[in-house]
């Protein structure tokens, strides 16, 4: 088979840890007129223009675009052989995981009396219709139905929305039925793509239009999320191939380093996994990176997932370093979507992190658990976003609405400040909106006197 991890690069200068940070470039050029065609059809037609494009993409002919709840049940009972009781289990026990994360989160309003008689608070108000999409291809992402419908349902929001491509035969995989009752979502459609996001975005006949619209998928998907964010959707989070990092040194298991940068690379051929090795002296870390090429090679080969892992890797690379503080210094500007920091004492280094979208401690913490079971939230910013956005967490799914009430005695306080401020930017009907009361008070109150 050959060597997996093809690319070495030993001591770079941090002049050239800009280049060694570089990740796929991903053109959305080849989709762009394709999303736009779609996006506007089903904003124009709707329905129709969803059943046209089910048939087209996902061979299904749909009678109905919206699974019942006794649907639901029965396509569970159905495929029962699918549903394993290994694998219910194993849904309850991460659905109730990322339960107990997320409560944990839950906002509590703080009043703060700014001056006597002026008292500010902010609240937080769930959105009403969230849409999350949940791909169909390579893997059935059930998953992720609980990563973003169960944080959904413990804010609150009143309609959760879930888009997935339907099989020939207009179903979908039992699991993500089964993880969509356990989270709490409220409707699914059988549409998939960026047909999906444009319904989600704009609304049809039978898709409700949703407030905000969250969830992975290929660059069809992730063009059309942009699209509907620039047409007023939210969106969760702008998204590309998913990566992960691993900082390593000499009390590594290459073993695990190996696997790890697998469980990311099989992800898709456009994902990316990154190798900071701290080790000064180069033959012991030719040695290293030997045994993590050797079980690279051995664990792809089981995988039965070879060629999205050659692909992947084919762009991913193993940087070897002196210092440690090189391979934090990597880590921060490559602001890993996945960060795993296996060394002999990691909590220590995960302090000087501030770019990651999660974290991952020690040699017994897989990115796995967090992707699954952990508690913890995998709908994560990649491409570097996370400079300047977080995963998803509870308050993905909260507008914040600032609130104040001032007193007359409060009002009376803040008025020349306010007037000054307002008089300074040339805005006479705000200075007005104050004078205006503050006559009334002199009007009303004799003076000396108290209200």
């Amino acid at each position: 088979m050959g060597r997996l991890f093809i690319r070495r690069a030993y001591y770079p200068g941090s002049g050239e840890w800009e280049a060694l940070c570089s990740r796929p470039e991903t053109s959305y050029e080849d989709v762009r007129m394709s999303v736009d065609r779609i996006m506007d059809t089903v904003r124009s037609q709707g329905d129709s223009a969803l059943f046209t494009y089910e048939k087209e993409f996902d061979k299904a002919y749909l009678q109905t675009l919206e699974i019942s709840m006794e649907e639901r049940d029965r396509f569970i009972v159905e495929t029962g052989i699918l549903m394993s009781d290994d694998l219910k289990e194993a849904l309850s026990v991460a659905a109730r995981n990322i339960r107990t994360f997320h409560e944990a989160q839950m906002p509590f309003p703080q009043r703060v009396e700014t001056m006597p008689g002026v008292t500010c608070w902010r609240k937080s108000v769930p959105l009403e219709k969230v849409g999350i999409y949940i791909p169909g291809g390579t893997a059935p992402l059930f998953s992720t139905v609980l990563m973003l419908a169960v944080p959904a349902s413990i804010a609150g929001c009143k309609e959760i929305i879930l888009c997935t491509p339907p099989s020939p035969n207009g179903t979908v995989h039992p699991a993500i039925l089964y993880a969509a009752r356990l989270a709490g979502v409220t409707r699914i459609f059988t549409v998939g793509g960026a047909q999906a996001i444009a319904a989600m975005a704009y609304g049809t006949e039978s898709v409700p239009r949703c407030h905000k619209v969250l969830g992975p998928g290929n660059t069809y998907v992730t063009y059309a999320k942009q699209r509907a964010s620039m047409d007023g959707t939210a969106i969760d989070m702008p998204a590309g191939p998913s990566e992960v990092m691993v900082l390593a040194d000499g009390t590594a298991r290459p073993d695990f380093v190996a696997v790890d940068l697998l469980s990311q690379a099989e992800h898709g051929s456009d994902s990316q996994a990154i190798l900071v090795l701290v080790e000064p002296d180069t033959v012991k870390a030719d040695a290293f990176l030997d045994y993590v090429d050797t079980w690279l090679e051995r664990m792809a080969g089981e995988s039965g997932r070879l060629g999205y892992i050659s692909s992947s890797l084919g762009h991913s690379r193993a940087i070897v370093v002196k210092k440690m503080a090189e391979a934090v210094g990597i880590a921060n500007l490559y602001a890993a979507e996945h960060l795993i920091i296996q060394t002999e004492m990691p909590v220590d280094y995960e302090k000087e992190i501030t770019n990651a979208g999660s974290i991952f401690l020690g040699s017994w913490s897989p990115e796995s658990a967090g992707d699954y079971a952990s508690g913890t939230n995998h709908t994560l910013p990649t491409g570097g976003w996370a400079h300047s956005y977080s995963g998803v967490s509870l308050d993905t799914f909260y507008k914040k609405i600032t609130v104040q009430e001032l007193s007359r005695e409060g009002l009376e306080r803040l008025a020349p400040t306010i007037v000054a401020m307002a008089e300074g930017e040339g805005l006479q009907a705000h200075a007005q909106a104050v004078r205006t009361r503050m006559n009334l008070l002199r009007e009303t109150i004799p003076q000396g006197g108290k209200t």
